[in-house]
């Protein structure tokens, strides 16, 4: 499996898991010029910008572990082109999904990342 393969495995596992906890998933891998945001779901009210992490093996830590303040800087500005481009005004939030292998099982969901 490539890696391509792999994160879209990642991604499926995330958004079934998060739809299993009542989010609409409204989009997967939305793409714009320098930059991207591998699910948006809704929930309550909420626009959720979810980024999906996945790690082969521990030895560089979580997949949490790598949404760094770089990162969370390029999502806070993913979140902010799709809440213009939709002209979205209600409330919104950054989220992580850590994905583990064999199976694509999710770890951990963080519904508000700071």
């Amino acid at each position: 499996m490539n890696s391509t393969e792999t994160g879209r495995r990642a991604e499926k596992a995330a958004a079934t898991y998060l739809e299993m906890r009542g989010y609409q998933v409204l989009e997967r891998n939305w793409r714009r010029p320098r930059c991207e945001i591998d699910i948006i779901a809704k929930k309550d009210d909420v626009i959720y910008f979810v980024e999906v992490k996945y790690r082969s093996s521990q030895d560089q830590g979580g997949g949490l572990e790598a949404v760094t303040p770089t990162k969370l800087r390029q999502m806070r500005y993913a979140a902010t082109s799709w809440l213009t481009e939709t002209k979205w005004r209600g409330s919104s939030q950054l989220g992580a999904v850590e994905v583990a292998p064999p199976n694509f099982t999710v770890m951990s969901f963080i519904d508000n990342v700071f």
